[in-house]
């Protein structure tokens, strides 16, 4: 609906403009200033719908006088000539300690009952300068034996975690928060783009019995809200890690899940505003709204946003253009692969599908990238083979071919691992396994020294002398 001719003129304060709601369409507000005044793009506004208030951001100048919004919360009781201020920037959201341990909405707004915070930060700001990024790449270590091995995460890098429902993802979610929390002494800040109820309760409620939701701060644009919610929940919670990194010269790991909505809710605001669709379908604008959020992960002196992103991947096709377009930004994948977890392998993460470009000789050394082909190469043999053992069986391959297979399953076994996270259900405690460990245990697999412990010994242990002393136990 378009209004426009039968509003009255707006007014105006000395210091925000003020307009007037025009016209209307889904999520899209269509507001009219006086002349010379207009909001600049991505900038904030405040609409007054009776005693309620709503947010939205300025996508649009259609003429010297109308600016095109995109509302950020529901606006079903939006009206024409409703009142609309100014914020005079993009929108600002709580930063600092005190976001720990906390919830908010997707503009910041506290979800818990508690104070919404003094320090707040625009969602929209520069990446850090060249001269004060840090070039040299180092890597976030997990404690996770087959992402520090085989895909190791780069500090202030961003890594995808590409897995479906039931493999595993919410529990990897959670030890990587330990991880950021316990080894690096840092915090964590969690993005819900498109979270179901459930699944940001289920991930709370994980939290708090792991003890670690007091060094975390949680972001949700659930799936029932509106695209513009949804499409700037990640953006609140990149605000909020960086305020720890520039501010406070912290390490903060930063969890989006799912990046995917976070594309999917930028599509559906860029149908609304009238952009037609490019290949695939998706927005004109994919390539600039992924590297608007990409480029502000980083690394500065002394401190970094390392950021993983959870997924989605449409059929399976890694050439949809939004996978692909998000692959351009990555320096590490982990794959969840849904036969290992029919198998028990947890985590399941694909020894041969993930990959890091932190994995050369030149950052991690030789000795670690030797170790690291030579497991790929015994599971890859074990997986050429696999067909001929199904049908034939096993006694019909080669000496050599029998031994690999035998190493490889005990490396399948032994790069599992039990999580704290799992611990109140297998009863099994949570390890945290040094690089070195790995090393030194995978490096004695494939030297034969595993040999004559059984599978099952190697299944969710941490280092290699678990295995024995799991072993002997059962002996």
């Amino acid at each position: 609906m378009n209004l426009q001719t039968t509003l009255p003129p707006a007014r105006q304060t000395a210091l925000r403009p003020v307009g007037r709601v025009v016209g209307f369409r889904g999520s899209t507000v269509d507001i009219a200033f006086p002349a010379g005044s207009l909001p600049p793009i991505l900038g904030g506004l405040r609409l007054r719908i009776g005693a309620k208030t709503l947010l939205a951001e300025v996508q649009a100048h259609l003429d010297a006088c109308t600016v095109r919004a995109v509302a950020l919360e529901h606006a079903e009781a939006l009206v024409a000539g409703a009142e609309a201020l100014s914020l005079g920037g993009a929108i600002r959201v709580p930063v600092g300690a005190s976001v720990l341990g906390r919830v908010f909405d997707a503009v910041g707004q506290p979800l818990d009952g508690g104070p919404a915070g003094d320090i707040r930060w625009p969602i929209h700001r520069a990446p850090p300068p060249l001269e004060k990024q840090d070039a040299r790449q180092s890597a976030f270590a997990t404690g996770i034996k087959v992402v520090d091995l085989l895909a190791p995460l780069v500090r202030g890098g961003k890594t995808a975690m590409f897995g479906g429902a039931g493999v595993g993802k919410t529990v990897l979610v959670m030890e990587l928060m330990r991880a950021a929390i316990g080894r690096h002494a840092g915090a964590a800040v969690f993005a819900g783009v498109g979270e179901r109820s459930r699944e940001g309760h289920e991930l709370l409620v994980e939290a708090k019995a792991a003890g670690i939701d007091k060094r975390a701060a949680f972001v949700f644009g659930q799936m029932g809200e509106p695209p513009g919610a949804r499409w700037r929940a990640g953006f609140t919670a990149l605000t909020m890690a960086e305020y720890f990194r520039d501010a406070r010269g912290e390490d903060v790991l930063l969890l989006v899940d799912n990046f995917f909505r976070f594309i999917q809710a930028g599509s559906e605001i860029s149908s609304q505003l009238g952009r037609l669709p490019t290949r695939g379908g998706y927005q004109p604008t994919l390539s600039s709204e992924i590297a608007a959020f990409q480029d502000r992960i980083a690394s500065v002196r002394g401190a970094a946003v390392t950021a993983i992103l959870a997924m989605y991947v449409p059929a399976d096709d890694f050439t949809d253009p939004a996978v692909a377009e998000t692959f351009a930004h990555l320096d590490s994948t982990l794959v969840l692969s849904r036969a290992m977890a029919a198998e028990g392998l947890y985590p399941a993460i694909d020894p041969l599908a993930s990959t890091s470009s932190l994995l050369v000789p030149a950052a991690l050394g030789a000795h670690h990238c030797r170790i690291a082909d030579a497991v790929r190469g015994a599971l890859a043999r074990y997986a050429d083979l696999q067909e001929i053992i199904a049908l034939l069986g096993i006694d019909e391959l080669s000496k050599e071919d029998r031994t690999t297979v035998a190493r490889a399953r005990r490396l399948q076994r032994f790069l599992t691992q039990p999580f704290g996270a799992t611990a109140v259900f297998t009863g099994i405690a949570g390890a945290s396994i040094t690089l070195e460990a790995t090393l030194a245990g995978c490096s004695a697999i494939l030297d034969g020294a595993a040999d004559t412990l059984a599978e099952n010994a190697l299944y969710m242990i941490g280092t290699l002398d678990d295995a024995r002393a799991k072993a002997a136990r059962a002996a």
